[in-house]
């Protein structure tokens, strides 16, 4: 099984950079980038020196329930493209580990299925992660705070 990284839909990130509310129902904060550790959770690119970008609150779920947890994203302020879902590593995927975490179909978490991963042990641990059974997507999560980064989809 083939695991493809996948960013932020666009239509949230256009949303969000035209001045949508975020999860919390509050308007991103904007701030300069010094251009390191401003991960575009979009573009799936640290955002540049200089250039503006959005913190905001981020839900990766359709529907309040239990598990839809919220966090703080960075998002860059102007529109960028997202790239194509694919196996690649991102290159905002620089951290020495990240948790990955199952979910099922339900949007609930697989219990099991979460624990730290060695980054370059992280496509090979997706693909372990989403041929388990009731494994319907994952997330990769920053290993020290949490935050959301990309979703794990099967290809």
């Amino acid at each position: 099984m083939t695991a493809f990284f996948t960013a932020i839909p666009t239509e949230t990130a256009r949303a969000l950079q035209s001045g949508g509310a975020d999860a919390y129902g509050m308007a991103p904060e904007r701030r300069i980038s010094d251009g390191g550790g401003v991960p575009c959770r979009h573009c799936l690119r640290i955002v540049p020196e200089g250039a503006a970008y959005l913190v905001l609150a981020y839900r990766p779920f359709a529907a309040l329930q239990p598990y839809a947890e919220t966090g703080p994203v960075f998002l860059c302020a102007d529109p960028c493209n997202a790239p194509l879902p694919g196996p690649e590593l991102p290159p905002i995927l620089d951290s020495p580990g990240y948790v990955l975490r199952g979910y099922g179909s339900d949007d609930r978490i697989v219990y099991g299925t979460g624990r730290v991963v060695p980054t370059f042990y992280l496509t090979a641990a997706a693909e372990a992660l989403l041929a388990m059974p009731g494994v319907e997507y994952g997330h990769v999560r920053s290993a020290s705070n949490n935050c959301f980064q990309v979703a794990v989809v099967k290809a």
